[in-house]
């Protein structure tokens, strides 16, 4: 016995000073572009600590070396948030363990393993009772043990390392593509991230439990989700506004990229940032998830329902202008971008791994809190609706039944053919390219198919014929005239016909008004109503509607969308179809220039350009330019000092200096009175 402990006491090691190799480690785990003056390591990956000895103190096979990490403030084995080992000759990847990986002499390379499943977050690492440092660990989507594994280089860098990306907005028959930055790397914003973790109301009651749940990828998400809102009054980042108005705040259009909302959110005691939509909640979700190293992307979903009341059926009445009435609490948003994050599902039969949708955007309540997700995307599909989380919710919004009704004045309703769908076009950017990929196959099989019948039966959905009904004689669609552009005059066209033998006497009442994303209806931008539409056997009218920009323009919200309804009632039969369409009024474009080499800490300018296309002058003009490691985590702007009159163009010439190299994105943004917020965008390739 006194043998074995002079054995230990004659070979403990003696540790004079260390280096935590931040530049070797950083680089070897994908998480130097947060730095490398500090310790940021992945689970299920060696790193490597160089401990400096005192003369002949190491002896292989003898030497002895105490070693505990702990995470949060109540480690406990049993939890995981602690774990003592010793060092071993080789590495197991399959738990905590250290290993030297040097020949014998004064330096030692102490390689270190985090456990695979091992809680995310800030670490103690303790060797020997005495000597401390701190590091953090994240997920590892490079390692095989870990949930969130990605056997792909390309969609690694896609959907883990890059701090900039397209988001899909507009319609679903012209998809708007906004440039984003998502800047998870840049100063600060792990910290944030992992503070929105320690904010958190399960971490706040049980913070032992809280960072024991962080091993799991699924609960960190359920938690950001959450956390992403501030509906609970839980120091969520931020507050959702859908107002005409943001006053006491920014509008969400004015937003090019998370890392400001993130720091605002950090620097203000945890005051949620004002205001947000779903497309700002889904990219703040985005940015966080990668910058924890769970590999997201931003999907949008056009001609999304919102079901209230879980009959996965959206009911809209209309009375005989065509006026929708905005009594009930089901929405079809003209869009609705949510995220998806890349796991295993070991709490779900085999077959639902891979992309898991969660939503940041607070709609309705999931176990009592405004959250949504993860559902795995093939449950959707497949309309597993009873599967972990929020699965009901989710296929409604892509596949909800979408009946409308007409009253008559005389009280009596009928229901009207209406041949819009819900859940189209659902998009997200494709791996490294900026083009659209449709992805609503992962979504939904194809409309009418024998798998979309039996996935509609599993779920208990009866209404999905109902809009079938009514008299397939009449028919009405909505054509547009070409150049539609914001500050423009154009027509659109009712095209109704009928393909009955009889000769048809109707009302045909056409209608455009303003709308939000959303689905919240705005003011009249031009109306029709035409009491007498006569149509013989086979016969074919085409009615126009002109939108003028004088009566338009004070109605358009900053989404820039229109929609058109048509509502064609047959007197005779008392039967009604109808037919709508969305349109988006085109910006004028932002002509960009990089002037001068693009090189790291080469100082360049942007040359911006935008024409007035307006009839009016443009008063309060601003651009703005911002991008990951283009402008240091923060925003550009140059005012211009005088109104750009119709026709004129405003221009400036803005600097600014990368400090990485690569492929990166330089997001510019152009606000006035009139025209509100213009994005565009330009690739830029930085050298060395």
């Amino acid at each position: 016995m006194n043998g074995t402990l002079w054995s230990v006491i004659e070979y403990a090691l003696v540790i004079i000073t260390w280096d935590l190799a931040c530049q070797f480690n950083n680089t070897d785990h994908h998480t130097e572009l947060n730095g490398t003056d500090r310790l940021i390591v992945r689970r299920g990956q060696a790193f490597t600590i160089n401990l400096y000895l005192n003369s002949g103190s190491y002896q292989p096979g003898y030497s002895q070396l105490h070693i505990t990490a702990e995470t949060g403030p109540q480690p406990e084995e049993q939890y995981g948030t602690r774990a003592v080992f010793g060092l071993s000759n080789e590495i197991d990847d399959t738990c905590w363990s250290a290993a030297v990986s040097s020949p014998p002499g004064d330096t030692v390379c102490l390689s270190v393993c985090a456990a695979p499943d091992a809680p995310i977050g800030r670490y103690v690492l303790t060797l020997d009772g005495r000597i401390q440092f701190d590091f953090t660990l994240l997920f590892n989507p490079w390692c095989p043990r870990d949930v969130v594994y990605i056997d792909s280089e390309e969609k690694l860098a896609e959907y883990v390392l890059a701090q900039d990306g397209i988001i899909f907005r507009g319609d679903a028959e012209y998809p708007v593509p906004l440039a984003w930055y998502f800047g998870q790397f840049e100063e600060g914003i792990l910290d944030a991230c992992l503070r929105i973790l320690d904010m958190n109301p399960k971490h706040r009651r049980n913070p032992g439990k809280d960072c024991s749940g962080r091993r799991n990828v699924i609960y960190v998400t359920r938690v950001l989700s959450a956390m992403i809102n501030s509906n609970d009054r839980d120091y969520g980042v931020l507050e959702g506004c859908w107002k005409d108005t943001f006053d006491g705040g920014m509008s969400p259009m004015s937003w090019r990229g998370s890392v400001q909302i993130l720091r605002t959110w950090s620097s203000t005691s945890c005051l949620p940032v004002r205001f947000g939509q779903c497309w700002v909640f889904a990219a703040v979700a985005c940015s966080v998830s990668r910058a924890l190293g769970i590999p997201c992307r931003v999907v949008t979903n056009y001609y999304s329902a919102h079901d209230t009341n879980s009959n996965l059926v959206i009911e809209r009445y209309l009375n005989e202008k065509g006026e929708i009435d905005s009594s009930t609490r089901d929405m079809i948003w003209n869009y609705h971008c949510w995220v998806e994050s890349w796991m295993t599902r070991p709490d779900l039969p085999p077959g639902f791994d891979g992309w898991q949708a969660s939503d940041p955007t607070p709609q309705e309540k999931s176990e009592g809190v405004f959250c949504c997700g993860p559902v795995p995307v093939r449950a959707i599909k497949e309309g597993e609706l009873t599967f972990k989380y929020d699965a009901a919710f989710v296929f409604a919004e892509v596949n909800a039944d979408l009946v409308y009704t007409l009253k008559y004045n005389d009280g009596s309703t009928r229901k009207i053919v209406n041949d819009q769908k819900v859940g189209q076009k659902i998009s997200t950017k494709s791996v490294g390219r900026d083009e659209r990929e449709d992805i609503t196959h992962l979504y939904k099989y194809p409309e009418g198919s024998a798998e979309e019948r039996q996935v509609f039966e599993k779920a208990n959905h009866q209404n999905k014929l109902l809009q079938q009904k009514g008299n397939p004689g009449l028919h009405i669609t909505i054509k547009l005239s070409t150049g539609i552009r914001k500050g423009c005059d154009f027509d659109v066209f009712a095209i109704v016909s009928n393909n009955t033998e009889e000769n048809k006497k109707c009302r045909l009442v056409f209608a455009s008004r303003a709308v939000s994303y959303n689905g919240i209806i705005g003011r009249e931008c031009g109306f029709k109503d035409l009491l007498n539409v006569e149509l013989a056997p086979g016969g074919e009218r085409k009615v126009p509607l002109s939108l003028n920009y004088s009566k338009y323009c004070t109605n358009l919200t900053e989404d820039n969308l229109i929609r058109l309804g048509a509502l064609l009632i047959d007197y005779s039969t008392k039967e009604a179809v109808m037919a709508m369409r969305d349109i988006v009024l085109d910006d004028p474009e932002i002509k960009i220039r990089i002037l001068g080499e693009p090189k790291e800490k080469r100082k360049l300018a942007a040359e911006l350009t935008l024409q007035n296309p307006l009839p009016e002058p443009l008063q309060g003009c601003c651009f703005t330019i911002e991008g990951a490691n283009l402008t240091g985590g923060s925003s550009i702007a140059e005012k211009l000092a005088s109104p750009i009159e119709p026709g004129q163009e405003a221009k400036v010439k803005i600097y600014f200096t990368p400090t990485q190299s690569g492929l990166r994105k330089l997001v510019v943004d152009f606000d006035s009175d009139k025209l509100g917020h213009v994005r565009g965008y330009k690739n830029v390739i930085i050298g060395k």
